[in-house]
């Protein structure tokens, strides 16, 4: 049996959590490497809206996450992930991935699920005094997502390496419990994944801090943001020579202005009080609509086709569903779970023989 992807490919399993619109801080940490490794991997990108009921399982937080999945998708359409070359899927509609949970739910312990370290963060920036088994678990479905399609390679910061790490343990105790190389091991893929200052200079970009330059916004809306930004606080007139370093002004320039020298020209002036703070906001400004400008417009073109984004997801998920329904069916064969009324797993989900 190949693990490999029928393309000769390794596999890719990346994807996003639907719990909102996407920012700057998304695009540079993970969309940009998304349309950098399409071409290299047979890619499979998960709306994990499973993933989304462990911190928010109530009703309205449900109807909200499927309008989250709209956005999702959206977004990396809109980034340039391209849905010919990307699997796009959403997480519930593949039910092998919830049996393969279960069945990995099996070979796996509580402690070593308490002491995934960002068990305790999640609680803490979510205020949960007490998970849910669901949230405890977290790690097997993940573990779940990544090998239902029996990925090579997660791409992940340094700081989510250790759940890539629980998949590990979980494939190969799969193999050495049954005797069969089912699943492989997959490496995380760490990547230089920046994490990209909010707008007022004190944290991350976060929506709930409320400091995001949305991929969406319009123009008038990024100029409102830019020029709002913090930046050195102790120059407070223009002839002032003010720090470059760690100024969330030029951080962005740096990120999203593609040209080196008016950069450049601009951090020596600021550095010797030749620049006020007006004309180096008003470039970045610039800056980034014409970075959203293409974004936007690819936004805007699968947005006034709806039908299409759904035809997206339909793809996505008549590819995928081969793929986990083989996995399974590999998995239950080697556990000796085979069924004696059902041939194969096609008749067992839908009552009837494959075609």
């Amino acid at each position: 049996m190949s693990l490999l992807s029928n393309t000769g490919k390794k596999r890719i399993l990346t994807g996003d959590r639907p719990t909102g619109r996407f920012h700057l801080g998304h695009y540079v940490g993970t969309l940009k490497n998304r349309v950098k490794l399409q071409d290299q991997y047979d890619t499979f990108l998960l709306v994990a809206d499973y993933h989304a009921l462990t911190t928010h399982p109530e009703k309205d937080d449900v109807a909200r996450t499927r309008e989250h999945i709209r956005e999702a998708v959206l977004a990396n359409y809109a980034a340039g992930v391209d849905p010919n070359k990307v699997t796009y899927y959403v997480q519930s509609d593949v039910p092998e991935t919830a049996e393969l949970t279960l069945l990995f739910m099996m070979l796996t312990t509580v402690p070593r699920l308490e002491r995934v370290p960002t068990l305790k963060d999640v609680m803490r920036d979510q205020q949960i005094e007490q998970p849910s088994s669901g949230l405890l678990n977290y790690p097997v479905l993940q573990a779940a997502d990544i090998l239902i399609p029996r990925a090579h390679l997660v791409p992940v910061g340094k700081d989510q390496e250790s759940h890539v790490e629980v998949t590990r343990e979980v494939a190969r105790r799969f193999n050495r419990v049954f005797g069969a190389e089912v699943f492989p091991e997959p490496d995380a893929l760490i990547g230089e994944v920046p994490t990209l200052v909010g707008t007022d200079g004190q944290a991350k970009m976060s929506k709930s801090l409320g400091n995001c330059i949305y991929l969406d916004d319009d123009p008038d809306t990024v100029k409102q943001k830019v020029f709002t930004m913090y930046t050195d606080p102790n120059r407070i007139r223009a002839d002032i020579p003010g720090k470059v370093e760690g100024n969330p002004v030029f951080i962005y320039h740096d990120a999203f202005n593609p040209d080196i020298d008016e950069v450049n020209d601009l951090k020596d002036r600021y550095r010797t009080g030749k620049v006020g703070d007006v004309e180096v906001k008003k470039k970045l400004t610039a800056a980034i609509n014409n970075f959203l400008a293409p974004l936007r417009a690819r936004r805007a073109e699968l947005e006034a086709h709806p039908d299409d984004l759904i035809d997206i997801l339909r793809m996505g998920l008549k590819r995928v569903r081969p793929v986990a329904q083989e996995t399974l069916e590999l998995a239950r064969e080697a556990m000796g779970l085979t069924s004696v009324v059902y041939p194969s797993l096609h008749e067992l989900y839908t009552g009837r023989p494959p075609a």
